[in-house]
């Protein structure tokens, strides 16, 4: 399933809020994510990207990164991330923060997003 539809793009600022206090974290470089298990959804996770304002000026360079980061997403999200929460029968909220000081071309970002789902699929497992 190649779409990211408006179910799974993370909108609701208390859950945002309570991702970033109570949920667990870590750093897979360029990226800092944050994740925690929530109520029921009607997909197994939703997800927000962030790149910061005080690291890249320029709103066109903020928004590069993040249609990067969306598209590295949406294209690996079933095989990496779906296939295992359904299976636990589990529903994901997560954060994904670019902390990268430069832009990076998308084939970089694939690849790290790749690193990333490998590293939390480790955590969702414990």
């Amino acid at each position: 399933m190649y779409t990211f539809k408006k179910e799974e793009r993370l909108c609701n600022k208390t859950i945002i809020d309570g991702l970033f206090r109570s949920g667990s974290s870590f750093l897979c470089y360029p990226y800092k994510v944050s994740w925690a298990f929530t109520d029921r959804f009607s997909v197994p996770a939703q997800v927000v990207f962030a790149a910061p304002k005080k690291r890249f000026k320029h709103a066109v360079d903020r928004n590069l990164i993040k249609r990067r980061m969306r598209e590295a997403y949406r294209l690996h999200k079933q095989q990496q991330l779906y296939d295992q929460l359904t299976a636990m029968d589990k529903h994901l909220a997560l954060s994904l923060v670019y902390v990268g000081t430069e832009v990076l071309d998308y084939i970089t970002i694939e690849k790290k997003m790749l690193k990333m789902f490998g590293l939390l699929s480790q955590q969702l497992a414990k």
